[in-house]
């Protein structure tokens, strides 16, 4: 059996004073666990009736129900303070990373414009090179068209130069008055069944280009 300094003090009516120079001098048996010292007794030195009663209030003490302290208004108020603070510190976490949120959106959204603003002006110069490209073709092929029309226009005009009125060529030829009304007259009667002569503004023409009149011209 083991007791405490205090079961032993009380059963054996004796002083802790005692009881500690007896420990000191090591004449009594103890154990000490968990910071308490326990003396160990035997049987034959406590008799049934101390045993008994020894027994009974260790049970009455580990019975006892332990007194909660009682609850003052001013615990009450403290406890009510702390977790009021602890309150307001999570308030300004949550304060600081919705703010930090807001400031990574933000950056997000600035980044992605510029990226966006970047392709919009990379397209913008694409957009600019094709049009200057095809402006350069366009200028190209107007140019030729023009040169194209020109030269069109000197071959009309080549051509026009070989159309020539009858009596101006007859006046180049080195032919008799007499013989010219008779080629005349043979143009004028073959006019409405030959689609050789060109008559304009009751002149009649004739187109090298085109046509051979050596039957009519004749002399």
């Amino acid at each position: 059996m083991r007791l405490t300094l205090d079961e032993y003090s009380q059963h054996f009516k004796m002083s802790k004073e005692m009881i500690n120079s007896k420990l000191r001098a090591k004449k009594l048996n103890y154990i000490i666990e968990n910071g308490v010292t326990y003396i160990i007794v035997t049987k034959h030195s406590v008799d049934a009736k101390k045993s008994t009663q020894i027994d009974t209030e260790k049970k009455r003490t580990a019975q006892k129900p332990t007194q909660k302290p009682k609850t003052t208004v001013s615990m009450v108020l403290s406890l009510y303070q702390k977790e009021n603070q602890q309150l307001k510190e999570k308030i300004i976490q949550l304060e600081e990373k919705i703010d930090k949120l807001i400031d990574d959106k933000e950056q997000m959204l600035r980044d992605e414009m510029n990226k966006i603003e970047k392709v919009y002006n990379a397209k913008d110069e694409q957009l600019k090179s094709v049009l200057e490209l095809i402006n350069a073709q366009l200028t190209a092929q107007k140019e030729q068209t023009i040169h194209e029309v020109e030269t069109l226009e000197n071959k009309v005009t080549h051509k026009e130069e070989k159309v020539v009125e009858l009596k101006s060529y007859l006046k180049s030829l080195d032919i008799t008055p007499q013989e010219k009304k008779i080629i005349k007259k043979r143009f004028l009667e073959a006019y409405s069944k030959d689609v050789r002569i060109i008559k304009r503004n009751d002149k009649l023409y004739l187109d090298f280009s085109k046509y051979d009149y050596s039957d009519l011209l004749e002399h």
